[in-house]
């Protein structure tokens, strides 16, 4: 457990005692934990972690959705803070700067996608928290803690022109729906829907809007059409009104898909233009159903998208202070993170909980 007054400098092994909340098991909810981060190398970024978002990826790695959890567990990948200290062999940070960190600390560096700056696609990458890193024992920590020791490579720099709590998620949601957007070349002239107006969802439609194109929300809930239009959706459509789905036949050039439960997917794919792409970013546990006519007669893609690599996460932090957008945030205490769990399955956050870790 968790104990008063863990410091933060050194211990005798050169380790950095820290506070943080961890899950044990797929079933033990969240609880303080204290965790000791690795001896700074000559490469490396400490990071006293100020704000970090809480992904709908962390729920399913705590419970253990994907099969793939490492326990105990310290979620949290939408990481902002203050460089208190670097290597010696760091030249791109220094002590006082504000930087983030988001769902990759290491990759192997080498191959194609890693000479690319695409280090998502990298079979060596290594995940901010549940992964081995390369040595193969060491577990990854993320960012529901006190700080986080980090290669330089890895670390991104932060406007101080935004507010800091605004930020955490782009470093997930952010990235994760800036991507695929600047992949396609969504561009002015461009129709796009948006399937789910959650944590992603919501800056998919800054992002889209931003980029010129003309945003569509399709969403469940009716009572969710006066803050697509806050966010800067033009149109808002109700995906449970049979008449509003069928009049939205072969409508848009984009969609981007952001739900993470199951769902039918043959619904907006038949909402696309001949020549239109689906894009996939929420992680269903389940598969995807697909029915073959409506990609074969009208020539449709599906398509998936991963985070972004360190080069393109910072180019959406800049373009994001350029064009003064940040996501939309409820502060918590990290007090309150399993409560926020079961908010967020039930949909009942405008649009993203951000971790207070002053409370911690």
């Amino acid at each position: 457990m968790n104990q008063p007054g863990i410091s933060t400098s050194p211990d005798t092994t050169g380790k950095l005692p820290s506070k943080a909340y961890a899950a044990q098991s797929p079933t033990s909810g969240l609880a303080p934990f204290a965790i000791s981060r690795r001896k700074p190398g000559p490469y490396d970024v400490v990071i006293q972690i100020r704000y970090c978002g809480v992904c709908h990826t962390d729920i399913h790695f705590v419970r253990n959705d994907w099969g793939i959890s490492i326990y105990p567990m310290v979620p949290g990948h939408e990481i902002v803070g203050v460089v208190s200290d670097v290597g010696p062999e760091v030249h791109k940070f220094k002590a006082g700067d504000i930087v983030g960190v988001g769902c990759l600390v290491d990759s192997c560096r080498s191959c194609e996608f890693c000479r690319a700056g695409l280090q998502q696609y990298c079979s060596g990458m290594v995940l901010t928290y549940s992964a081995y890193e390369k040595d193969g024992k060491t577990v990854t920590y993320g960012g529901y803690s006190s700080q986080i020791v980090v290669d330089e490579s890895f670390v991104v720099k932060v406007s101080n022109r935004l507010p800091l709590q605004g930020v955490a998620p782009l470093l997930c949601a952010g990235i994760t729906t800036y991507s695929p957007l600047k992949t396609w070349k969504v561009a002015a002239g461009h129709k796009v829907g948006v399937l789910g107006l959650g944590g992603l969802g919501h800056m998919a439609v800054k992002f889209a809007a931003s980029l010129g194109a003309e945003v569509t929300v399709l969403s469940r809930s009716a009572n969710k059409a006066p803050d697509a239009r806050k966010l800067g959706a033009r149109h808002f459509l109700q995906t449970t009104d049979d008449q509003q789905v069928k009049a939205a036949a072969e409508s848009f050039d984009f969609i981007v898909d952001t739900v993470a439960t199951r769902h039918d997917y043959n619904m907006p794919l038949n909402m696309l233009r001949t020549d239109g792409t689906l894009i996939c970013v929420g992680a269903p546990p389940e598969p995807i159903e697909l029915q073959a006519f409506p990609l074969l007669f009208k020539r449709r893609r599906v398509v998936g998208s991963l985070i972004g690599g360190i080069p393109e996460t910072q180019e959406m932090l800049d373009y994001c202070a350029a064009k003064n957008i940040t996501a939309d945030i409820e502060l918590i205490s990290i007090k309150d993170i399993n409560a926020a769990y079961v908010r967020i399955e039930k949909s009942d956050v405008k649009y993203r909980f951000v971790i207070d870790l002053a409370s911690l």
